[in-house]
């Protein structure tokens, strides 16, 4: 357990935590503290208190001193010097013409730095206003571009409801918002209306969601079929959340007749399909957790009945490391034997890749010599062929004698004298036939 002071420095800012170093503070006071802007002046909102270790940030900052007097009255001049270096920060930007909006000005408390706080629709080179305003308040400069939601924050103003934001009052953070919220209420999603000052959706939906969830998880919705006490069936038409009471539309006993009734949400039967609520959620993470664990559990001990099963089946003997005390020990065992029967199994892999590529090679070298032998045996048949004498070959080819030949020659020329058919006639050299 530590001691710890809780301060603020803006009107619903966060509150840091500081150690109050054996002084005694009290809601109200004030306090000065140092932090990485420098010396402040903050509002004490919560007084010495014992804060487990685990909830604060370590190592806390000490407490210099409680406000005195002079301090106060120091403050209060700063609070009149801001007013100041906002009249003029404001005239600087409109004579460089910068489209910027300022929002907020803000003294460290030794008067060491300015802070300057505006919005803009984009990035802003203001680089120029900087050396403007130093060369005039003579210390160091800080411009801060903020959003709208913190712009409304700074200023504050009033609500569709007629009262003070809450941002101003009373939020220290934004909580996230979104449309499903405002569903969830049966809110109209025109923006105007659910829209805040800011222009964004407005915070309070987010601080009654938990409320219409719890709600709207004991009612059916519209369209849903539901039985009445009265056992008769009918339609959901509407529902009122906050009312807890729903109108249906029931079909009488007479044909083509229908009422549309009202009856209390916990009277009808239906088949409830919402969401579950915070608590019910947490409840079913944490059963999803057991059951994990479970899983996890039995998952182990199949895993080791498993293993215990491939060690009977290919081990012969029992092994001498079985008894190991450890499951480490019996990891390490298991790990040698399927490395050094991986190591077999692949060496005796290589040794039947080696035999059939040596098959391979000899089949084809087989192949080759055999088509050798072959094209030397056509080689010499050929040379045979070509030693031996034509005519005879042709004789043979032809099926007919030589002399057979010669005698279809001279029948051939007879029978060109009888059908006149002109001979060739060769002239001799000094011109007569």
């Amino acid at each position: 357990m530590t001691e710890v002071i809780g301060v603020r420095f803006r009107a619903a800012g966060k509150i840091y935590y500081f150690s109050p170093k054996d002084i005694s503070f009290q809601r109200g006071d004030h306090a000065i503290v140092e932090t990485a802007r420098g010396t402040e002046y903050g509002f004490v909102v919560l007084g010495n208190t014992d804060t487990e270790d685990a909830a604060i940030f370590q190592p806390l900052k000490p407490v210099i001193r409680k406000a005195t007097s002079e301090d106060d009255a120091r403050h209060a001049e700063n609070e009149e010097k801001e007013k100041e270096a906002f009249r003029i920060c404001k005239e600087k930007i409109q004579k460089h013409a910068l489209e910027m909006k300022l929002i907020d000005v803000e003294y460290t408390f030794d008067r060491g730095k300015i802070l300057f706080y505006f919005t803009a629709d984009g990035r802003v080179d203001f680089r120029l206003l900087v050396k403007d305003l130093a060369s005039i308040f003579r210390t160091r400069i800080e411009l801060r571009q903020v959003g709208v939601r913190d712009e409304t924050k700074i200023l504050g103003g009033y609500g569709v409801c007629g009262r003070p934001l809450c941002c101003h009052t009373f939020l220290s953070e934004f909580a996230p918002v979104s449309i499903k919220m405002a569903k969830e209420q049966g809110l109209s999603l025109n923006p105007t209306n659910i829209s805040g000052v800011c222009g964004r959706l407005m915070c309070c939906l987010k601080n009654e969601e938990d409320v219409y969830e719890f709600l709207n998880s004991k009612l059916p919705s519209t369209g849903d079929l539901v039985t009445t006490p009265d056992g008769l069936k009918g339609e959901v038409s509407s529902v009122s959340v906050l009312n807890q009471k729903v109108k249906v539309i029931v079909s009488l006993e007479k044909e083509d007749e229908k009422e549309l009734r009202e009856y209390k949400a916990s009277e009808l039967k239906f088949k409830p399909h919402r969401k579950a609520t915070k608590s019910n959620n947490a409840a079913h993470e944490k059963n999803h957790e057991k059951n994990d664990q479970n899983d996890d559990s039995i998952l182990e001990s199949q895993n080791d009945i498993y293993d215990s099963k491939i060690e009977s089946i290919e081990t012969d003997e029992p092994s001498e490391n079985q008894d190991a005390s450890s499951p480490d020990e019996r990891n390490d065992v298991r790990k040698s034997e399927r490395d050094e029967k991986s190591g077999v199994r692949k060496s005796e892999r290589d040794g039947k890749d080696d035999t059939r590529r040596s098959g391979r090679n000899g089949r084809r070298d087989a192949r080759r010599s055999g088509r050798d032998h072959k094209g030397g045996a056509g080689r010499f048949e050929r040379d045979d062929r070509s030693n031996a004498p034509q005519s005879d070959d042709r004789d043979k080819r032809n099926g007919a004698p030589r002399e057979n030949n010669a005698e279809a020659g001279e029948q051939k020329e007879a029978g060109r004298e009888r059908i006149g058919t002109p001979k060739l006639v060769k002239e001799s050299s000094d011109g007569t036939n």
